[in-house]
Order: C-alpha cells, then structure tokens, then sequence
C-alpha cells in the first residue's frame, strides 16, 4: 500500500540544535512506516515537487504561519495539524494575530505538555490533542556520595532564564561539593558575557557551551539532578530525556514543567527564584531522602514518554484525518 505524503514544516532545521528541529526529526522517524515524511522550513505550493502531499504538520503557530496560511489556501479540505510550542501557548497565541489566525486554520492542535489545553480557548479543547514526547530509557547511573553534580541544558536565550542558575551558584559559593555544569550555546551576548563573567567568579561552575545531542545525554545520565528554570515551556525534551535517564529534575513553577512532571511534584521554584532553587539543591546533597523521593516521583511518569506511546498518539491524531 502506498504511504500518504506529509509534509512536517518546522522553522528550526538541524543547524539549530533545538528541540523543534528535535521534535520533527523524532517524528518523521515515528511516523516512517505508515506515512512518507518531509521536512521542511517553509511551504508554498510551488515547493512540492510530483504530486503535493496529502497533510500538513506544522511546528509553532507564528513561525510557520505563512507555510499554515499558503497550505489552507490552496488545498481548504486538506488535514492540517499545528503544534504549538512554548511561545506559542504561553505568548504569541495572546497577541500575534498571525499566531492567532494559525489555531483557526487547523484541523487539530497538538500541544505538549498535560496543562497545555488551560491556555487554549475552551471552543478549540475540541480539536487539540495532548502528545506528549518521548525520550528512549537510558540505564540510571550511580553517582558519587563525594558532591552533587547539578546540569542546566539550554541555550542562553531569555527563555531559558540562565541567570537564575548563575544567581544560584553565586548563592552556593560557599558550598564546594555543589557543582553546576551549564550546557547551552550564546545566543543573546549579554547571557553569554554572564556566563562567562560566572566562570571567572564561581570556580563550581562550569559554562562547557554548546555539545552534540549524545553528549548531553551521558552529562544527564551523569548528574545528580537536571535543573530546568526556564520562563515559559511547551513541553521540554531535556525535562523528558532526565526523566527517563532517572535523573531527578530541580524545575521552575511553570504549565510547561508541571505538564511534565505533575503537578504535586516536589522539586519546583519560582520563576526566577534564584535562593530557591539554591535551597533546594543545599536540600537534595543534605537529604539523600529528598534526591530519592524525586527520583521515585520522576520514575512513576517515565512510562508516558515512551517512543511507543507518542507514536501511537500521532498516529491516532493522523489516521482520521486521511480515512
């Protein structure tokens, strides 16, 4: 039987290292048996090379709006899925009018996190799926008793909010066998310089700049505890690939984190809360009970990250739009 074509529009491509150009890589490898799967940055109906595809997926309402609106223009009855990232849900969504006309031109939204339906409009509940993404399970490593190793991965960019974890080390400085390790390219020069500015300072703190995608994962199989503080979330992978290493996570008090992880979990911080977050990781190396008991909490949700299980969700969202 011939597979249908898709085509999966995500205006992150491998050069970017992120989590959307992740997330459509991951996809197209999910979806490989039943549909024939293209990536690509953009759309317009003179791209599609042979017949054109039979679907649209697009990643982030504002940034593929005009792939969104060109593909409901010339094709208005076929399937057409949005994903909508952390941007979308928890900014543009509420302002960008682009964004905006995106939730009104799709067939299904696909959002990516357990909270994400709270910031949608309850007309669109109807039409919005929750997939959650997944990570394979990596074997949990022991760790020494001698420190806490503590990792942040993302990229320095306002979102990530990294001068949280900076502020923190600052807080820590006293604390030798607390040591944090930042994994995440310079994308805003005023981060970068604080990085930099936090290395020179705080001797436990390690700035080691962007890595491959396998490096990054044996630092989180590595680390005690995988601290995430960013402002805003659509369902973070690295949160996901710590879960399902048995890494514990330190996480800011968003939808995002808490789509992920629960909402009566115990390893959360303010926005922003640098002493917070310091508190909490004096906590987790003084308290072998307190690292234990996140790790159990983060054990007990490792099953809804599953490569079988997003793969099921999608192809559940899918099938019925091209019966």
């Amino acid at each position: 039987m011939t597979r249908p074509d898709i085509v999966l529009v995500t205006p992150a491509l491998a050069d970017a290292n992120n989590g959307n150009w992740r997330t459509a890589q991951r996809w197209a490898r999910l979806l490989s048996n039943d549909y024939r799967v293209r990536l690509a940055a953009a759309w317009s109906p003179g791209t599609s090379a042979g017949l054109p595809p039979q679907a649209m997926i697009a990643l982030h309402a504002r940034r593929s709006a005009a792939a969104i609106q060109a593909w409901r223009a010339r094709f208005p009855q076929r399937p057409l899925v949005v994903v909508l990232t952390g941007t979308d849900l928890y900014r543009d969504i509420a302002v960008d009018p682009d964004a905006q006309r995106s939730l009104q031109l799709a067939d299904r939204l696909v959002v990516l996190n357990e909270r994400g339906l709270d910031s949608l409009p309850q007309a669109l509940h109807r039409k919005t799926v929750i997939c959650l993404q997944s990570s394979p399970s990596r074997q949990t490593l022991s760790k020494t008793p001698r420190h806490l190793r503590a990792l942040m991965v993302g990229h320095l960019r306002e979102e990530k909010c990294p001068e949280t974890y900076q502020q923190a080390s600052a807080l820590l400085a006293g604390s030798h066998d607390i040591l944090l390790d930042h994994i995440g390219e310079a994308l805003d020069p005023a981060l970068a310089a604080a990085a930099r500015a936090c290395v020179q300072n705080q001797p436990h703190y390690r700035w080691l700049g962007g890595v491959p995608h396998a490096v990054v994962r044996r630092h989180i199989q590595r680390a005690h505890v995988l601290v995430h503080a960013s402002r805003m979330e659509g369902g973070a992978q690295v949160v996901i690939e710590a879960i399902t290493s048995g890494t514990p996570v330190l996480a800011s008090r968003i939808d995002g984190n808490l789509g992920l992880l629960g909402d009566a979990y115990d390893g959360v911080f303010e926005v922003g809360d640098s002493a917070g977050l310091a508190a909490l990781l004096q906590q987790c190396r003084s308290d072998a009970a307190m690292l234990a008991g996140l790790q159990a909490q983060c054990a007990a949700r490792a099953h809804l990250f599953s490569p079988a299980h997003e793969r099921q969700t999608l192809l559940d969202t899918l099938k019925p739009l091209l019966a």
